[in-house]
């Protein structure tokens, strides 16, 4: 139900309101379709959030009035879908969704985004993207953590790509900011053929393969189609992942706080690669299945059982980490996951704006708990107030 435009009189008027948690979805402005972001996405969590007691809307960098007690925000009209302004009350909890890396690093949105972790009786959660170099730093300053990473160095001259090649036969190349695949290639040692070695670059669908006699070629061609990014990269050692029909598969974690504010494995979906594909992506040929069902079919019943078992503990303690070394609030992430053909578990990827998961299950469960979630947070707001520990 749309709620009534606020008077100007909305710090007296709001009163109404009180007794709800009032949470916002924040985004970017746009001079076309009002603001940015997934429109799906934020009609399924406005609505999710009315159902669970809350005051939910979306406001833009532009809108948010730090200093107001309402600001002009967006809320979803679903007999005519149509997306309509509104004056709500000032947030008390605020989810970051900006969309891109590149609204995010703004100027004025990094000075937004500064100055409402800064403002008392707000709590923001999921402030900025990551950064995969930032990622296997902050893992491995743990030792629990860092055994399921695999070896990570910047790819900052020819002597670095020429040491982890006499270590590995397998590397991936990514963009430290990189997005659902965008820009990854792979360099595979091959010696007993002419030219050894192998570069395939990840393209919309599909990929180019070419091969070079020296490393040195191999470098050159490797920044030549680096440089159009204009992103710093990072090499990894390549997992041989456990694979059904000969197309490898990873596992995707969506890992969330709870109404304690302590994380949980909300889900975990997986991802079988696309026919010549560098990554699993499912708009570059991959396609979604049961991850209980390709683990079986791999290791039996009973390892795949266990594999399982330790995906679910992992995922729950990197996170953990993830969250302590970044000294960042967070309320969710999703991963990337490896198995290799022995089971062991490897981390890829964390993401600090998940896409939406299409399996239901894990969906309606995602979004409920954003909201199970920010209860929480408004509750600390509410001991604040009343002069107990935040």
């Amino acid at each position: 139900m749309l709620p009534r435009p606020l008077p100007a009189d909305a710090a007296s008027s709001s009163d109404r309101f009180e007794d709800k948690p009032v949470f916002a979805i924040l985004t970017i402005d746009d001079d076309i379709q009002l603001f940015r972001g997934n429109r799906q996405n934020f009609a399924d969590l406005l609505k999710t959030g009315e159902k669970m007691g809350f005051t939910a809307y979306v406001v833009t960098v532009g809108n948010l009035k730090l200093k107001s007690a309402r600001v002009l925000g967006y809320t979803y009209r679903e007999e005519d879908d149509a997306w309509v302004k509104a004056w709500f009350p000032s947030p008390g909890v605020i989810y970051n969704r900006i969309p891109q890396r590149e609204d995010e690093m703004l100027p004025h949105v990094k000075r937004k985004l500064v100055a409402i972790a800064r403002t008392p009786g707000i709590r923001l959660f999921n402030r900025r993207f990551f950064n995969k170099w930032s990622l296997f730093k902050w893992l491995n300053e743990n030792r629990l953590s860092r055994r399921y990473i695999p070896e990570t160095k910047r790819l900052t001259a020819p002597v670095v790509l020429a040491s982890l090649l006499k270590r590995h036969r397998l590397l991936y190349l990514k963009p430290v900011r990189g997005k659902a695949g965008v820009g990854i290639m792979s360099v595979k040692v091959q010696p007993e053929k002419s030219l050894p070695y192998r570069l395939q670059i990840q393209e919309e669908k599909g990929s180019r393969t070419f091969r070079c006699a020296t490393l040195g070629r191999l470098w050159g061609k490797m920044r030549s189609e680096s440089a159009s990014s204009g992103e710093p990269y990072i090499a990894q050692q390549g997992i041989q992942l456990a694979a059904v029909g000969e197309r490898p598969f990873d596992l995707r974690a969506l890992v969330q706080k709870n109404a304690e504010g302590q994380w949980e494995l909300t889900g975990i979906g997986a991802r079988v690669a696309g026919i010549s594909s560098i990554t699993t992506h499912v708009p570059r040929g991959g396609y979604i299945d049961d991850p209980e069902k390709l683990l079986v079919s791999v290791f039996g019943r009973e390892k795949a059982g266990k594999v399982l078992g330790k995906v679910r503990g992992t995922a729950v303690l990197l996170a953990r980490q993830i969250e302590r070394s970044s000294r960042l609030r967070l309320g969710e992430m999703s991963m990337d996951l490896g198995i290799d053909s022995d089971g062991n578990v490897w981390f890829f990827e964390a993401n600090s704006k998940p896409m939406k998961f299409d399996e239901p299950h894990i969906r309606g469960k995602s979004l409920e708990r954003i909201f199970q979630y920010s209860l929480y947070l408004h509750r600390l707001n509410q001991k604040r107030k009343g002069g107990g520990q935040p």
